[in-house]
């Protein structure tokens, strides 16, 4: 099955992953002893990077990038520890896009 769903387009591959834990897009998610634990994965090679907030961009561009992280963030974190840990390097992403 993994085979065919491989040879459906070039540009989709799904690789059969046996762990503890699995990456899925954006989202980290770990077994720990039988409880899935889910948090906002960041690949290491990206650059923290948003649309500056000096650019000419309209204003919804800059909101929706906010809630967008936003709501990542509550949507993937399963402790309240994770939440602190992505709003923190969402503040860091801003300051250092300015």
């Amino acid at each position: 099955m993994l085979y065919e769903a491989n040879r459906f387009h070039p540009n989709i591959k799904l690789v059969l992953q046996i762990g503890r834990s699995v990456l899925f897009l954006d989202v980290l998610i770990q077994n720990s002893n039988g409880a899935l634990i889910t948090s906002v994965y960041h690949e290491e090679a990206t650059e923290s990077y948003a649309v500056p907030f000096g650019s000419d961009h309209p204003g919804h561009i800059f909101r929706n990038t906010v809630d967008t992280d936003i709501t990542r963030a509550v949507r993937y974190s399963t402790t309240l520890s994770q939440f602190e840990e992505e709003i923190r390097q969402m503040k860091l992403m801003f300051l250092y896009n300015r």
